[in-house]
């Protein structure tokens, strides 16, 4: 056991450009992991930490086929079970027998040939016992209020919540941690990772800082503090909080992050979630953007993934697997392989590529502990006997659709305007983690869309974008046209669709867009309807003759004359193009899945055109229970499937009733 001490106009474009905010350049020093085996959070609670335990778990973990462990400090076991015995002789948050704790753990695991990644904090949102509370979270109108966590290591103490708006918080916050941590980043192996937002969403639409009001005027030339308590009836006033609060927050908090980060020489693991930004810009920023399911459900996996690919980014991972059957977790320790990979498919065809499961916990002597709201992982359970056919399957399509770049055809403008117009979720929709339209939780592209791989774009990404040999070229991207559905469009966001559509790009505009905010631009109604006038933009796809890549058809010899529901992505590499096709069972995947939801006994046949390379390829398509497709198609028209066969370790049961419950 370890020790336990303590534009129009050039004018109008530049004042658009400085008045946004853009995600940073790529530096050359962006960071990726080594391979592609998923790793698995591992919940460290705090408690007694034991050499022996440590061994057992990462031996474990390497046997069962991941590649690397995210720890994450969290509550002492006897906080939510009483139960447990209250042992507190474990180490104090980052005292010396903890950073010897860590040592030993992250030797072990360079000894094994894994990596390991390294929550920035204990628990989250960030907090910090440290903090003076001048840099703690604030809201208008109360200058008492305090945030803390509760379930921190070192509980019963609750550290305070760190104003995410400033950056001297962030910059006091991340003083102790660097100098615990950098001993054990080992560099371009060891990601620092920050978890979604949860900063308190009751009162989200007066979050603040002590410097908000006075940068809102500066900006947007009014006062705001006479509106705000107001801002749920007044949508167009939230318009311009919002907007200024998302650039606080990037300034304040995640490009903060992103640069510590790389002068750690570590990789930069998001998650933007739920922050009250245009989290398609946020996404941009670190090496690696991380999304989350299946509380949130698999389309919106597609947000961080058009992000990394209009910033370049190699890698977009998944927080896998959190609350499988419900929230907090049900069938707990019951859960089986086939539904894991059913998941894991859905995410595939919505663009990650890296997964880390939700989650392992820490376990002393035994196998008693749990962490109630994942999906268990760990030994002696239905689900360990086959982890490790599981991870082979994950690992080798994550290596596939690694490959390359994301193949896109379609760049569809993200309806951020319209989100934060629309203001908060029906109360049919809200939970106790999910409050703004803006978090774009629901989102899901255009059925029409669907054939050409789309991905989202927004007006940071435009401004940046070029429109040249016949592409929309932005990072990676590579699209044919620009499609709009939206009734609210920012004035920054039409300078430079504009100035594209002058160069040429096809505009699909679906409706004639509204400027949100209070001060309107002068110039957007002259904009708009320059825009208009060009012959290049058009109200329906259909007027674009750009044939989707992949057509699905109906199965012949069926008796269904449908297409079958498939959700797919796309890769492009020097060779041709690899095609993911999931599992159909998995198309439409929703929150919460039931066990067995996995379960199929009969093949599922179909048909597709793909148009790649100016040719036609039909091919005749059949899924056994069980499997999805990875196609690999040739510049010379040719096609062929590649093996990523899966086959459960164990029959599967039919679906049982789902426990659907909430806190």
């Amino acid at each position: 056991m370890f020790g336990k001490s303590g534009t129009f106009s050039f004018l109008l474009g530049l004042i658009m450009l400085l008045s946004c905010h853009r995600p940073e350049p790529i530096p050359d020093s962006v960071l990726h992991y080594p391979d592609s085996r998923p790793y698995v959070r591992w919940w460290w609670f705090s408690q007694p930490i034991h050499k022996k335990d440590v061994r057992f778990q990462l031996n474990w973990v390497r046997q069962s086929g991941f590649g690397g462990v995210e720890i994450a400090w969290i509550y002492p076991p006897w906080r939510y079970n009483a139960r447990i015995p209250r042992d507190t002789t474990g180490p104090k948050w980052l005292s010396q027998d903890w950073q010897d704790a860590m040592q030993y753990t992250v030797q072990v695991a360079d000894s094994l040939g894994l990596g390991c990644d390294f929550t920035f904090g204990s628990a989250w949102p960030a907090a910090s016992s440290d903090l003076p509370e001048k840099y703690g979270t604030k809201i208008y109108g109360d200058s008492t209020f305090r945030q803390r966590v509760s379930f921190a290591w070192n509980y019963p103490f609750k550290p305070l919540v760190l104003d995410h708006l400033d950056s001297n918080a962030f910059a006091a916050y991340r003083q102790p941690l660097n100098q615990a941590f950098s001993p054990l980043i080992r560099p371009g192996k060891s990601a620092l990772f920050t978890d979604s937002w949860e900063i308190r969403l009751d009162f989200e639409q007066k979050i603040w800082s002590a410097t908000f009001g006075e940068t809102f005027h500066e900006r947007f030339g009014y006062r705001l503090e006479p509106y705000m308590g107001r801002l749920d009836s007044l949508p167009q006033i939230r318009y311009d909080y919002m907007k200024h609060l998302h650039t606080q927050v990037l300034e304040g908090f995640y490009e903060p992050f992103v640069r510590n980060a790389r002068k750690m020489q570590a990789i930069s693991r998001v998650q933007c979630l739920a922050s009250p930004t245009n989290v398609l810009t946020a996404y941009g920023l670190p090496d690696v953007p991380e999304s989350e399911a299946l509380l949130n459900e698999p389309a919106y996996s597609a947000i961080p993934a058009s992000a990394a690919c209009l910033t370049g980014r190699r890698e977009v991972s998944a927080e896998a697997f959190t609350c499988l059957y419900g929230f907090p977790g049900t069938w707990l320790r019951e859960e089986n392989a086939a539904d894991l990979k059913l998941l894991g498919d859905a995410l595939f065809a919505h663009g990650i590529n890296h997964l880390v499961y939700h989650g392992m916990p820490y376990q002393v002597a035994g196998d008693t502990a749990n962490f109630f709201a994942t999906t268990y992982i760990g030994p002696g359970t239905r689900l360990a006997e086959g982890l490790p056919e599981l991870n082979a399957y994950f690992t080798k399509v994550s290596g596939w659709m690694k490959q390359g770049r994301t193949w896109s055809d379609a760049a569809v403008y993200f309806p951020w305007e319209d989100k934060v117009m629309a203001g908060p979720y029906p109360p049919e929709k809200r939970r106790s983690w999910v409050w703004g339209q803006y978090e774009m939780r629901d989102l899901e592209f255009p059925e029409e869309l669907k054939g050409y791989n789309p991905l989202w774009i927004n007006g940071d990404y435009l401004r940046q974008a070029e429109f040249s040999q016949g592409k929309l070229k932005v990072g990676e991207g590579r699209f044919s046209f620009l499609y709009l559905d939206v009734q609210y469009l920012d004035a920054d966001a039409l300078v430079g669709i504009l100035r594209l559509a002058r160069a040429g790009l096809p505009v699909i505009l679906k409706q004639s867009p509204l400027e949100p905010g209070f001060k309107k631009d002068s110039e957007f109604g002259v904009m708009l309807e320059e825009l208009l006038a060009l012959q290049n933009v058009k109200n329906e796809l259909d007027q674009v003759i750009f044939p989707p890549l992949v057509e699905i058809l109906p199965a012949i010899n069926t008796q269904n004359h449908e297409p079958i529901a498939m959700d797919w992505w796309a890769r492009e590499t020097n060779e041709g193009i690899l095609l993911f096709l999931a599992d159909p069972a998995s198309a439409g995947l929703k929150y919460p899945m039931v066990p067995g939801q996995s379960f199929r006994e009969q093949a599922c046949q179909s048909r597709i055109k793909i148009h790649a390379f100016g040719k036609e390829i039909e091919l005749d398509l059949e899924f056994p229970p069980y499997q999805s497709l990875l196609i690999s198609v040739q510049r010379n028209g040719k096609a062929d499937f590649l093996d990523i066969s899966y086959f459960p370790p164990r029959p599967i049961s039919k679906p049982r009733e789902p426990q659907l419950r909430y806190f």
